[in-house]
């Protein structure tokens, strides 16, 4: 079995690479796991000055793995695998916002709902032409409560409320002239971009920009904690709504609720 996470040192950056492009990249138990135990790895090397979450394939995340959520749906209440799902989703995406070395996302195509969330904790990003960007979550019966303080840092409140309400896809420029991402370059320079930037944050004191990454964090501190901003997404996971919204997902049909099933 292929390592869920590559890590490559190169230039003092450490390129994160989610590899599991056979299914788009999306957020399993495992590859949660394994991105913490690689962030933990480089965030103790100070040889590395920064680090580089970018994905393998043509997708850079698809978000949560719906069939993992569609399959812990059938435990009970005391048995379901759900409420520390989400709260290890939480800490992932805490862990990288809070991280003391810079963080750039090169996004190398579509990163929608956790992966829009992986983009919007990293200090910076880069992405392609044809990458979109979004938070369907809504279309499945699901909340996007842990993300959401994070997007609505970078694009205000009425692209937030656009994006979270209608669940629609927003292509690069749209994401950048919105504030999601900072630049948008051909594919092909998308990672020697990601590290002109990282050159750039090295050239900064290393404890200069922990500092500043410090009193960034507590002047943008999100109003719920980690703990409640997983149980608000995880709550909606146990619903008869999601449960109908994902077995119609599967189906490749559209959700009940638009026809008032």
């Amino acid at each position: 079995m292929s390592e869920l996470v590559l890590v490559e040192i190169r230039d003092q950056s450490a390129i994160l690479t989610i590899n599991r492009a056979d299914k788009r990249n999306a957020l399993s138990r495992a590859l949660i796991t394994a991105l913490h135990k690689a962030i933990d790895r480089v965030a103790d090397d100070p040889k590395v000055r920064s680090v580089i979450l970018t994905g393998a394939g043509s997708v850079f995340c698809a978000g949560m793995d719906l069939e993992e959520l569609q399959g812990s749906l059938g435990a009970s209440a005391q048995e379901t695998p759900v409420w520390e799902d989400a709260l290890r989703l939480a800490r992932l995406f805490d862990r990288l916002y809070t991280l003391p070395k810079p963080t750039i996302a090169a996004v190398n195509g579509a990163a929608v709902a956790g992966g829009a969330g992986l983009v919007s904790v990293c200090d910076l990003a880069v992405s392609v032409p044809g990458a979109k960007f979004g938070y369907p979550e809504v279309r499945r019966g699901l909340v996007a409560a842990m993300v959401l303080p994070h997007l609505m840092r970078h694009v205000g409140e009425r692209v937030a409320r656009h994006l979270l309400l209608t669940g629609e896809l927003i292509d690069a420029e749209a994401a950048r002239a919105a504030g999601f991402v900072n630049l948008v370059v051909p594919a092909e320079k998308l990672l020697d971009q990601a590290l002109a930037w990282a050159r750039a944050c090295a050239e900064g004191g290393p404890k200069a920009l922990a500092l500043t990454k410090d009193l960034l964090t507590r002047f943008s501190r999100q109003a719920l904690s980690i703990e409640e901003a997983a149980q608000a997404s995880a709550a909606p996971r146990l619903t008869e709504e999601c449960r109908r919204g994902l077995e119609a997902f599967f189906a490749k049909r559209p959700p009940p609720w638009l026809s008032g099933g």
